[in-house]
């Protein structure tokens, strides 16, 4: 089976959460935390540099022991280290370790201190109020972690859109060259650029006698063929994830991609329309009674309900039909609309390039900007920058300026919001910059009315430009903090600020709702990588997805705009 990059870091990570479980040497832990970053940041696959005989010990973070341990992975798709580590741990502790805010360090706390080895233990522990009694809980992380063990039981294993990414490229691109189709399309909520997906559906246009099905059971990564038949196929890879291939008719491929893309609401609303009309609408195409009158295009099944074509990324059953009743549907941002990214982190801070390296990488990617807003002091974990470490930083980037042709880089930090709303840095630093990026990395238990004043209070200083990922969540890993996001859109709109949409897979937050109510109040968007690495930028096709599922056009987005008419935005917001 072939192992990819993202299950390379998902081994270190591994390795790393359970040597911090057992109090290895911190240095160790952070080794293995730091190579799987380097990993997860690729472009290129490693087993293809294997492949090429490139000398991986030459990656940032990756010696020769690691290098060992990612030859050890591709071929076994696994490491001993990590076998031995899974002996020592009960599965139960590893199943600990999956609950939301709870990381290893405190998973070794509630395994060595009270020999917790199962949720049900946990959940126990909870219930006789033994957990509050430990260092580092108290009475609120005991009722949190109850509510976390009780939702993981109900919850529905979804997977981030980028993990999904490369199966579905790798199936599309094996599907496409079987003899005998003609077109493969993925559907469902992976097209919709949902940021999280249940399963994948995938549409083929192909003969009778393809040996597409047998070809798609057959794929490396599958675990387990759970149907196989002429039409349909289902399987499920070996991440958990399942996949299901289904032959359509193209007299019928329009109908069938139409009806396996939207929600379910969506559909039942334009089924509704078409009884309406005395229609009929499924997956086989559009009847009049018995005669076929539409199904071979998406756009002629919603022609004949009297809609114009619908962007998957829409439909959602909000609005989109009677939108689209009255010609107002928006012309959805793409992703050449983008311009620069006004987040990115250099080797300054906790990025692993230069300064120089993501302009030039920016400038390979057709960006004309980029802002550098490093982790500001507070972060001394991240290697925050003080006043006289930004002011280098600065003088540096007004050398590059002169220099590089072709991308301009802002002066900027990502600077951190106190719990009083004060911002890391004085004023007399930040009025020396081109924006500020404000963050909330710390206290994110408060209550809701004082997680909005503090941010409130934060953009009420004059310097302060960007609100970047806005409800502080991690996808599958950490749930937001409680705020009133209604209330810092209005605060925003009244202010003249911006609100970030960021990009990373593992956030997209501002969620499309919230876009949505952005775009109603006049509130500029920014879509940013938040870029730690070079192909970090690529994630910028994930924001743009997020965006256009908050119905966002080229307008509503801040760095859409040329770098004069985006510096003259920004000045605007500091005065």
């Amino acid at each position: 089976m072939p192992v990819y990059n993202a299950d390379i870091a998902n081994v270190f990570d591994e390795i790393a959460d359970y040597l911090e479980i057992e109090g290895e040497n911190p240095f160790r832990v952070r080794a293995y935390r730091n190579a799987a970053r380097t990993v997860r940041g690729l472009g290129p696959e490693l087993k293809d540099m294997v492949a090429q005989e490139e000398d991986l010990s030459q990656l940032p973070g990756i010696g020769k022991e690691l290098t060992a341990k990612i030859h050890e992975i591709l071929d076994t798709g696994t490491a001993k280290a990590l076998k031995k580590l899974q002996d020592k741990i009960p599965p139960g502790v590893r199943q600990i370790l999956k609950l939301p805010n709870l990381g290893p360090k405190r998973v070794r706390v509630l395994y060595h201190d009270l020999n917790i080895q199962s949720l049900d233990e946990l959940r126990q522990a909870a219930k006789d109020g033994r957990i509050r009694e430990l260092s580092g809980f108290g009475q609120k992380t005991e009722t949190q972690l109850l509510a976390a063990v009780e939702a993981h039981a109900e919850k529905e294993v979804r997977y981030k859109i980028a993990e999904v990414k490369p199966f579905v490229e790798s199936l599309v691109g094996i599907l496409k060259k079987v003899e005998g189709v003609n077109q493969v399309v993925v559907a469902g909520s992976y097209r919709r650029s949902v940021e999280t997906v249940g399963d994948l559906d995938i549409l083929v246009v192909a003969d009778k006698d393809s040996p597409v099905m047998d070809r798609f059971v057959a794929y490396e990564d599958v675990a387990e063929v759970l149907s196989k038949g002429k039409t349909r196929s289902s399987v499920v890879l070996r991440t958990g994830l399942q996949v299901d291939l289904r032959r359509v008719e193209k007299k019928s491929f329009g109908a069938a991609l139409q009806y396996f893309t939207g929600s379910q609401a969506h559909n039942i609303a334009v089924r509704r329309l078409g009884r309406q009309r005395g229609l009929k609408i499924n997956e086989y195409g559009v009847f009049k009674f018995d005669e076929r009158v539409a199904g071979n295009t998406e756009e002629s099944v919603y022609k004949s309900i009297g809609l114009s074509y619908i962007p998957p990324e829409l439909r959602e059953n909000r609005g989109e039909i009677d939108a689209s009743q009255e010609k107002r549907l928006p012309r959805l941002i793409k992703l050449d609309d983008i311009k620069g990214d006004l987040h990115v982190h250099t080797n300054a801070s906790d990025g692993r390039f230069s300064v120089k390296d993501m302009a030039l990488a920016a400038k390979q990617r057709m960006l004309k900007y980029i802002a550098v807003a490093e982790h500001s002091q507070l972060l001394t974990f991240a290697g925050g920058l003080d006043e006289s470490r930004l002011l280098k930083q600065m003088d540096e980037i007004d050398r590059l300026n002169e220099k590089l042709k072709g991308v301009f880089i802002l002066k900027s930090i990502e600077v951190d919001i106190l719990e009083d709303g004060r911002l890391d840095l004085q004023n007399t630093v930040l009025e020396k910059l081109d924006l500020v990026v404000g963050s909330v990395h710390s206290n994110f238990g408060l209550a809701e009315d004082k997680q909005t004043t503090r941010i409130l209070r934060a953009m009420d200083n004059r310097y302060f430009s960007i609100l970047a990922h806005p409800s502080g969540r991690l996808i599958n890993e950490r749930e937001p903090y409680k705020v009133d996001m209604e209330k810092i859109i209005r605060q925003a709109a009244e202010r003249g600020c911006f609100i970030e949409l960021n990009a990373n897979p593992k956030r997209l937050d501002l969620v499309d709702i919230y876009c949505q109510v952005a775009k109603d109040l006049g509130v500029l968007i920014s879509i940013n990588s938040d870029a730690h690495r070079i192909d970090d930028f690529d994630h910028l096709r994930y924001g743009v997805g997020q965006a256009r599922r908050g119905w966002l056009e080229q307008g509503d987005v801040l760095n859409t705009r040329p770098l004069a008419a985006l510096r003259k935005l920004l000045k605007q917001t500091m005065t």
